[in-house]
């Protein structure tokens, strides 16, 4: 048994938790049941940490006997298994992962919490600060060594060179050895291997050559090596951890206690996990749904932008639909739960989430494409060239030296800063420009995108309904005034602004009172007054164009005011530039047809759907992708979540819900959306350079490996070689720095 699988089995004993038959010794309270006489178990894998890792995870575990399937979400570094307990309980799955060469716990809410705390990002930062220190003080005693001291003062500083370097590198590159030997215990090789090589090369050949009295030394070469590298393995890390910002914020839209009625009217405080279907709860005005479930007493209204997107409330009364985490606004309601815990509405949107977050990172990035042949190719030319020289007769020092050579030369440092480089430069361009870039991949897919989908509300629009339409007497917009002022309906907000920048004073009123789900009602002038829904102000047939709020003034006819929620300024000038670089432009959106069709036509969008639920925008995504289509999603709402993480690529405005722009790659510091646009070319330009880069770096290995193999590259002149095509392929990434909006 592992040391990872003793640790479980004390914390499951210490708990007291009862064993589960042929599920593993104290796994049991880990492991559920997946229908079928399957089980299943989640596993943190701490040690995945690319695209790789999780086809090696995915792909080695369906071989493993009685794994009937696995799954790995790379972002929370989660491993879902399935397996049959009649041929493996929980601990054999546990010696499968360990058998790639991935420990394994259980993930829980304290693995999340370990997760959050992000123990791996501070060790990573004080690792990258030991190389980057140490690689200042190395280089200063270097430049010693480069003016000219010989001998006895030469010997010294190489001497206080390696005492920086030999622990400096240990400590700092332990991340790539520990992902070498992993990767070669389990009998594969990984980029790591030939990083960590070259780094032990570089400071074992160092080493040897001063206690030998050698001219030159590479320490200098190796933490500097080192420090870059960890650069690039933070900055993955950190943008891995924006899907658990992503399931954070979720968790937040859920209630954690609700009011359970009991028989004859009883009413206690119970966890949320504690309810079953069937149960009655009471939601008060102001509380978040604990449950799905349907209204069975109440009148009140329902924010569901979680859901549809849109701001503007929708009445709720007996019979009515609720979900978990919708909130109630105005009255209290009682609800019978219909589904809860895992099978709710906002449950599915979280698992839509991390199924398509589980999809992206099945992208290869072009660095993996680029080096897929590049470990293999670099092995045998330095395992060939040490033989070579051998049998010609060489003194092993001698060939050992050249095959050094060889091996640090094609070091994969400027392979390694190709993209990172690109990357960084990209984001520093966008930045500039109000878009921050928040995953690398997520610009390598945005240059492949050739169709964009839009949610409107929030997004195309401003989210803020205003008012389009209103009578042309005094006495109304007065009395219309008075009554929006007390109510915290978006429509009466819109009204009573557009009442102030006409500058009309609200009318006395007396008796004001706001009824749920319907409007505002109070005496004016002597007269009742209504402002509110349609029916509720006598409109017998309300005109279908646009929404409306209505004011009934005695007996007087209904007076309409009509309410828009207006596209944002540069709305149709950001579709017709994405029309011009090639890219199909569809809206598709959760509001009603009237709003999504006047949206579309203003944004001269043609293709448009109203109504979408967050699975029917997930559907709609992966049938573009069906049909060979990159898409660029662009939303901002709750209901905008899983699209944005199901698409290619993906771009949320700032003010949009923080679990969307978790989900998102790209968010927009302000209202405009014409940065998108620039993001687009900036995304397009980076591949370009990102291409040129690795046909430097083929170019550079082209002349240096058999210039290195025949003898004619020092270490010490390949160590410069190599630091000099990382500065070329860097320079050429900040090429991108010109470009504007």
């Amino acid at each position: 048994m592992t040391s990872a699988d003793g640790a479980l089995e004390r914390s499951a004993a210490g708990a007291g938790v009862a064993e589960a038959p042929a599920v593993g010794r104290g796994l049991g309270r880990f492991v559920r049941d997946a229908g079928e006489g399957r089980r299943r178990v989640e596993l943190l894998v701490p040690d995945m940490h690319c695209a790789n890792c999780l086809r090696k995870v995915e792909e080695g575990m369906a071989t493993a006997p009685g794994v009937l399937a696995a799954r790995v979400n790379l972002s929370l570094r989660r491993a879902t298994v399935e397996f049959d307990p009649a041929r493996i309980d929980a601990e054999g799955v546990l010696e499968a992962l360990a058998a790639l060469g991935y420990a394994a716990r259980p993930f829980d809410s304290e693995a999340m919490r370990d997760v959050e705390r992000d123990a791996e990002g501070r060790d990573l930062l004080a690792r990258m600060a030991v190389a980057g220190f140490a690689a200042m003080n190395v280089m200063l005693l270097s430049v010693s060594v480069w003016s000219g001291a010989e001998a006895a003062t030469r010997d010294l500083l190489h001497w206080v060179s390696a005492l920086i370097a030999v622990p400096a590198v240990g400590y700092a590159g332990m991340p790539f050895f520990r992902s070498a030997r992993g990767a070669l215990a389990a009998g594969r090789v990984n980029m790591d291997v030939p990083i960590s090589l070259a780094l032990a090369l570089a400071v074992g050949t160092s080493v040897w050559e001063t206690s030998l009295g050698g001219d030159h030394a590479y320490f200098d070469a190796a933490v500097t090596l080192c420090f870059f590298l960890l650069i690039g393995r933070y900055l993955d890390h950190r943008t891995r951890r924006m899907a658990r910002v992503a399931a954070a914020e979720l968790g937040g839209l859920q209630a954690h206690s609700a009011t359970l009625l009991g028989e004859g009217g009883a009413r206690r405080v119970v966890a949320v996990e504690d309810l079953r279907p069937g149960d009655r709860v009471e939601v008060a005005a102001g509380e978040r749904a604990p449950v799905d479930g349907r209204v069975v007493s109440g009148a009140s209204e329902l924010d569901r932008s979680m859901i549809t997107g849109e701001s503007a409330p929708e009445p709720a009364a007996s019979g009515t639909e609720v979900h978990a985490g919708v909130v109630n606004l105005s009255g209290p309601l009682v609800v019978e739960a219909t589904a809860v815990g895992d099978d709710t509405v906002l449950a599915g949107i979280a698992r839509m989430i991390e199924a398509a977050e589980h999809a992206r990172t099945r992208y290869t990035d072009w660095a993996a494409r680029a080096a897929k042949l590049y470990v293999p190719i670099v092995h045998l030319a330095a395992l060939g060239t040490l033989v070579a020289w051998l049998a010609l007769g060489l003194p092993v020092r001698e060939a050992v030296m050249i095959a050094a050579a060889v091996l640090i030369v094609t070091c994969p440092c400027a392979l390694a800063l190709a993209v990172p480089a690109v990357h960084a430069t990209a984001g520093g361009t966008l930045f500039r420009s109000g878009v921050f870039l928040k995953d690398g991949m997520a610009l390598e897919r945005l240059a492949a995108a050739d169709a964009v989908v839009f949610d409107k509300t929030g997004t195309l629009t401003t989210g803020r309904p205003a008012l389009t339409e209103g009578p042309s007497g005094e006495t109304e917009w007065a009395a219309a005034a008075a009554l929006a002022g007390v109510s915290r309906h978006p429509f009466s907000k819109a009204v009573a602004a557009a009442a102030e920048a006409r500058g009309v004073r609200a009318a006395p009123a007396e008796a004001l009172k706001e009824v749920p789900g319907c409007g505002v009602e109070g005496v004016i002038g002597g007269l009742p007054a209504r402002l509110g829904r349609a029916d509720w102000c006598g409109v017998v047939e309300a005109p279908e164009a646009g929404s409306a709020v209505w004011l009934r003034l005695g007996e007087a006819a209904p007076v309409r005011f009509g309410v828009e929620d207006p596209l944002k300024p540069d709305a149709a000038e950001t579709v017709a530039a994405f029309k011009a670089r090639g890219l199909e432009v569809r809206l598709i959106s959760g509001d009603a047809e009237g709003p999504v069709a006047r949206a579309a036509e203003a944004a001269g969008i043609d293709a448009w759907e109203a109504r979408a639920t967050p699975e029917t925008k997930v559907a709609r995504l992966e049938a573009l992708a069906a049909e060979g289509r990159t898409v660029l999603m662009v939303g901002d709402g709750i209901n905008d979540a899983p699209a944005l993480a199901a698409a290619a690529a993906s771009i949320s405005p700032s003010e949009a819900a923080d679990v969307s722009r978790a989900s998102a790659g790209f968010v927009l510091a302000g209202a405009a959306l014409a940065p998108a646009v620039l993001a687009l070319d900036v995304a397009r330009a980076a591949k370009r350079r990102a291409l040129e880069n690795f046909g430097m770096a083929a170019v550079y290995n082209a002349v240096a490996v058999p210039a290195a193999a025949l003898g004619f590259v020092t270490p010490l002149v390949a160590a410069l070689a190599m630091s000099g095509s990382s500065i070329a392929v860097t320079l050429n990434a900040l090429r991108l720095r010109g470009m504007r909006r």
